[in-house]
């Protein structure tokens, strides 16, 4: 099966430069974009101090283009992308951050309503824990995209967003590195969801995804808890499907309560029957198709999925951090 997969930073850090030309969609020169750019950054209430600085010496990044058009439909098998996100090297680390933090983590998922483990394992599948956020420079990378024209508009936002982030003082114009789309820190987070979701954890007056630890947690929680999480329920399970089962029924779309997915003959992979919470709905997915591992899965699930609107994602974030709080 086929599935549009957005790359995370670990995996899609590679060599880049400058190239002197290559295909792009804007007929507007670099430095004429640029300079009308400033205008519309003055214009958003960014000071002349952050312009002059972050703006100054920029050259759009051939490799940002290269990878911005290469976004490729990936052909692994949910198997092999789960098997290189969520293997034992991954669930050990997980278990040792998580034991290690165990103080910060317990009170951060207090105060906003997400099991730790969840906010562990969306660390690890993002940035290995916080030891791969990326070697592009932010500013450098929007700059490029914003201009290049494919997707302008989007980008030209998420630049005059990361400007602002600067403004604000939570991160030196030097520091701000990330991914070559523009996300940053450890959680990856584009410069409109930092404005949305970021959170200063530490109290030290600054919202650093890239050092704090505090403020890693409590902005991925913060993200989780008003995109929907619910603090008492789960991810999902994985089932097992009965025989002749309606392939249209294996849809995000579709929902049924757990008791009547039961009827309908789907079990636990022992062929043991489905805990039943009366009232609760459910969907199940298949990334494989039915002829692979199937997942009952529930309010949670779609809230990974407002994170990253990827199956593999969210399917590996939920087994990820099952895997941790074992």
């Amino acid at each position: 099966m086929k599935l549009l997969l957005r790359l995370t930073a670990f995996t899609l850090i590679a060599g880049y430069g400058v190239l002197p030309s290559f295909a792009r969609a804007s007929t507007t020169d670099f430095n004429t974009w640029l300079s009308e750019f400033r205008t519309k950054a003055f214009e958003q209430g960014i000071s002349e101090s952050t312009v002059n600085s972050a703006l100054i010496d920029l050259t759009p990044i051939a490799r940002v283009i290269e990878l911005d058009r290469k976004q490729p439909e990936s052909t692994i098998t949910f198997d092999t992308y789960k098997d290189r996100i969520v293997n034992q090297t991954r669930i050990k680390r997980g278990r040792q951050m998580y034991a290690a933090h165990r103080v910060q983590l317990d009170a951060t998922g207090k105060k906003f309503g997400v099991q730790p483990q969840y906010i562990v394992a969306l660390w690890g599948i993002e940035t290995n824990y916080g030891s791969n956020t990326g070697g592009f420079d932010v500013i450098q990378s929007l700059a490029t995209l914003a201009w290049d024209g494919r997707r302008s508009s989007f980008f030209s936002k998420e630049l005059i967003d990361a400007l602002k982030i600067i403004d604000q003082g939570h991160v030196a114009r030097g520091d701000m590195k990330g991914s070559w789309a523009g996300a940053l820190g450890q959680n990856q987070f584009m410069p409109s969801s930092f404005h949305n979701f970021a959170i200063d954890g530490d109290g030290d007056g600054r919202k650093d995804i890239w050092g704090s630890l505090d403020d890693v947690f409590a902005s991925s929680a913060n993200y989780l808890s008003r995109s929907g999480w619910k603090e008492d329920e789960k991810w999902g399970r994985e089932v097992k499907l009965p025989s002749g089962f309606d392939a249209a029924f294996a849809d995000l779309k579709v929902q049924k309560t757990l008791g009547q997915w039961k009827e309908l003959g789907v079990t636990l992979p022992n062929g043991n029957a489905i805990p039943v919470v009366d009232g609760m709905k459910a969907s199940i997915v298949a990334p494989d198709g039915l002829e692979g591992q199937t997942y009952l899965v529930y309010n949670n699930y779609r809230t990974i999925m407002k994170w990253n609107r990827s199956l593999y994602f969210a399917t590996s974030v939920g087994l990820l951090a099952d895997a941790i709080a074992q």
